[in-house]
């Protein structure tokens, strides 16, 4: 029987190609997915234990916030490791070395002006010589290293970004003002953060401490240690050394554990949003494998009968099918891994193509990525052709020499179609309780219930055909007349066949278009949260977060043009939660009362603006209902354990995005502030928004790379490019099951033209010329695809609207909005798909010979 299943599959190979084909890309995407991810997460592992090659112990400061607090501070903060603890601690036994360290944050501005890096990470630290006058942390390149006041050193790849060389004004803001200082040296880092694209500044110490700490403070203490120095011990040494509560002491051991665990997880969300995709690829593979198994074996009944006949048991015809199987996922399966090297290859150039800027590293090929593609390709491959190979083995031998192909048994039918309406059923029952949610929290159930839903129209996809392809035939036939009916007929004869090739492709479409409907609706959302309450032309902001400098803001105000300006700053808070409720916190924000009608549009459904300005706070209506509040309560407010008000809710207003839950005056809000800055402004024009009034308030605002001057489009194109690239993304991931669908239409026709042979001589010899023959087969791909792109399609629709109110939470104003355009064009990209699926088949039909053709068993 093993000579038996090899004989067949070396007899079949054009017949098996497509099903190789398959289950190659599937493989090749899994494989593709695991070795990027180990390879990538290697380059950094070594590139961050180079970094802490030297490192015996870490001491991190800790921060008292409470002396940092106070204008006086301007963006400073305090640190209890100074001058005093490194000198005791380099006088320990066995540490040969300490770098004490400030690090602080620094946005770079470019040659046009505009920040690089990538914010939170664009950091600055202090160049630390040894003897040589050279830092060994930080090799240099070109010059030398920063020295006085007015110098400054960058890395290479952050000059490079900058546009900038040895000699040339370096612009860059850290909490305030923009500074300037003359760019003297260049140098090399292995830092994976400045590789993934953020930006590294170095300072001589004392300038360093100035803009970060204060004289004599350092924010890290680095300990190297002479060989065979117990790193344990020696943290123990340094740790009782510092003050209690204000520095921690971690070994080097510790740290390089932790820096891996952090990178393994960081790469564990990558790895397996790209392992759910390569999932759903090969979940559309085994329809094309089990299809392609099953009209196999239909077309081979004969022979199986014959082996009946001669003495084989159900149980050799069984294990026959399933090597034959194993032994096409095993091949298949190699040559997908090989593919799936060079897609690992060609994924992480894209990304860093697109700024993700991996540490360089060899490629990484792990024995537990190789079996997990391996054995999941001939896995899914010989669990596919075991229910075609059971059917084999039910075949009786009598009934199989009288017969070429029986009908599928009208009972089973009806099981299958009561299955499937019962777990379909019980599917769009949970999206339907999923549409009345609206916690993103709840995303898990929503996801179980589209999978049952999914699983269901699957099952049910058989009885959905006939209503769908009669349709499609109908208009086949009123246009292209008999093949069109003939194509019909075709697509009708095995509703099984049809429906496992149109789901292949109903898989793909289901979540693209469900994708594609709901980004559509959440950037028409975006656009209204924008616009909505909003009259300000410009809102203002720091790209770190750290707020504008109020007197700035109050040059804005006396800028020609400009009709008001009004601040935003806010500080956090807790509450009584009340009975019955979980959340006691919340945000109030300080504004300017006399100007924040003028920038936006506010309405109250209680209250009024002239009462809050006689005191007291406004809530959102959402807020309101959060905490239990209503118009005319006095509310306590605890922004720390020592500063507590009592406020009277004085309005309640329509949610507004820009005011968030709560909003007050200034002057009640100031005294209780950590850092007296201005989270944003709102700015209203006499002539509204324009390129030269945005390029008069920049400049301004002293044209600070920190600062974002932006307009309505601005702000909606900000939003909207992180949907598109999400979505983009998505589609390039999906478009692997979609190629997948695709070679699925293609083996079916392939195979079905095979098993038609003397019927399409039969129509040559009664007068349907090549070309109709053709124009059949075309036809019936397009039907079938028709049927996968229209069921795939409608389900995506349902599952997004379903859905929909999860996002309510992010986007108050989320509705349904479908995307003709895009939703057209997927109709017509279903039609090319049946056009170009049947090009081979119906060529291969055409040419049969008419004579040979009608003569064929």
């Amino acid at each position: 029987m093993f000579k038996t299943a090899l004989r067949n599959l070396l007899a079949h190979k054009a017949r098996l190609m497509m099903t190789a084909l398959a289950v190659l890309l599937g493989v090749a995407f899994v494989a593709g997915t695991l070795i990027f991810s180990d390879t990538v997460g290697e380059a950094v592992k070594n590139a961050s234990a180079k970094n802490l090659k030297d490192v015996a112990v870490s001491v991190q400061a800790v921060r008292d916030p409470n002396a940092d607090a106070g204008p006086e501070a301007d963006g400073r903060h305090r640190t209890a490791l100074d001058d005093k603890i490194a000198d005791r601690v380099r006088a320990l036994p066995g540490v040969t070395s300490v770098r004490a360290s400030v690090t602080g944050n620094a946005v770079l501005a470019g040659r046009d002006g505009q920040p690089i890096g990538n914010g939170w990470q664009d950091h600055a630290v202090n160049y630390q010589p040894g003897e040589d006058g050279k830092d060994p942390r930080y090799p240099l390149v070109q010059g030398r290293g920063p020295a006085s006041d007015g110098e400054i050193a960058l890395a290479e790849a952050t000059a490079k970004a900058a546009g900038v060389r040895i000699g040339d004004t370096v612009r860059f803001a850290t909490d305030g003002p923009v500074l300037t200082k003359k760019l003297v040296g260049i140098v090399a880092t292995d830092d994976p953060a400045v590789t993934s694209g953020a930006s590294l500044a170095l300072l001589d110490t004392a300038t360093a401490q100035k803009l970060y700490l204060y004289p004599g403070q350092y924010d890290e203490l680095v300990v190297a240690a002479a060989p065979g120095t117990d790193q344990r011990e020696l943290t123990e040494k340094v740790s009782a050394l510092l003050p209690t509560g204000r520095g921690v002491a971690t070994s080097g051991h510790d740290l390089v554990a932790e820096q891996a665990r952090r990178i393994a997880d960081q790469n564990s969300a990558l790895s397996q949003t790209l392992l759910v995709f390569a999932g759903i690829a090969l979940f559309v593979g085994i329809f094309i494998i089990a299809n392609t198994f099953t009209m196999l074996i239909s077309q081979r009944s004969r022979e199986i009968a014959l082996l009946r006949a001669v003495g084989a048991s159900r149980r050799q015809v069984v294990r026959s099918v399933l090597v034959e199987a194993a032994l096409l996922g095993l091949v298949s399966s190699v040559v997908g891994f090989a593919l799936g090297a060079g897609i690992a290859v060609g994924l992480r150039a894209v990304m860093d193509a697109n700024g993700a800027g991996f540490p360089d590293g060899p490629v990484v090929i792990s024995p537990a990525a190789v079996l997990s593609a391996l054995g999941v390709g001939v896995l899914v491959t010989v669990l596919a052709a075991w229910l075609p190979s059971r059917k084999a083995a039910r075949i009786a031998p009598v009934e199989a020499l009288s017969s070429v192909e029986a009908p599928p048994a009208a009972r089973s039918l009806v099981v299958r179609n009561s299955i499937g309406a019962l777990i379909a059923g019980a599917g769009v029952a949970v999206m339907l309780w999923v549409s009345t949610l609206t916690s993103s929290d709840d995303l898990p159930i929503a996801m179980a219930g589209s999978a049952l839903t999914l699983t269901g129209v699957i099952i049910l996809a058989p009885l959905l055909s006939r209503p769908l392809v009669s349709l499609a035939g109908a208009v086949t036939t009123r246009f292209f007349g008999i093949t069109g009916k003939l194509a019909k007929e075709n697509a009708l004869r095995n509703p099984r066949r049809t429906a496992a090739t149109g789901s292949a492709l109903m898989i793909g479409l289901t979540l693209i278009t469900g994708m594609t409907v709901a980004a559509h609706s959440a950037q028409v959302a975006t656009d209204k949260m924008i616009g909505r309450g909003l009259t300000a032309d410009y809102q203002i902001k720091t790209g770190n977060y750290v707020g504008v400098d109020p007197k700035l803001s109050a040059k804005v105000a006396d800028l020609p043009g400009i009709e008001a300006v009004a601040p935003l700053r806010g500080t956090g808070f807790t509450t009584d939660p009340g009975p019955g409720r979980d959340s006691g916190f919340g945000y109030l924000r300080g504004t300017d009362l006399d100007q924040i009608d003028k920038v936006a549009h506010l309405t109250f459904t209680e209250g009024s603006l002239d009462a809050l300005k006689a005191g007291g706070i406004a809530v959102s209506q959402s807020g309101a209902k959060e905490h239990g509040w209503r118009l005319g309560d006095t509310v306590k407010i605890e922004f720390d354990e020592k500063r507590k008000i009592r406020a009277k809710v004085a309005a309640i207003y329509t949610d507004l995005e820009a005011l968030g839950s709560a909003f007050t005056s200034t002057t009640l809000v100031d005294p209780y502030l950590e850092r007296f800055r201005n989270e944003e402004l709102l700015v209203k024009t006499a002539h509204g928004a324009s390129p030269a009034i945005a390029k008069e308030i920049r400049h301004t605002l002293g044209d600070n790379p920190l600062v974002k001057v932006q307009d309505h489009e601005d702000l909606r194109k900000e939003t909207a490019g992180q949907i598109t690239t999400i979505v983009n993304m998505v589609y390039g991931l999906l478009g692997m099951a979609v190629i997948i669908a695709v070679v699925g239409v293609v083996n079916t026709l392939a195979m079905s033209v095979f098993e038609r042979t003397r019927e399409i001589g039969m129509l040559r010899a009664i007068g349907l010329a090549r070309s109709g023959i053709k124009r059949m087969v075309r036809l019936e791909s397009v039907v079938i695809s028709l049927f996968g792109a229209v069921l795939g399609m409608g389900l995506g629709i349902f599952l997004a609207w379903a859905s929909g109110k999860l996002v309510s939470s992010s986007f108050p104003t989320y509705a349904m909005v479908l995307p003709w355009g895009r939703l057209g064009l997927f109709v017509l990209i279903a039609l090319v798909v049946g056009v170009l699926a049947a090009l081979w088949p119906a060529r291969r039909a055409a040419r049969l010979n008419t004579l040979e053709a009608i003569g064929a068993e």
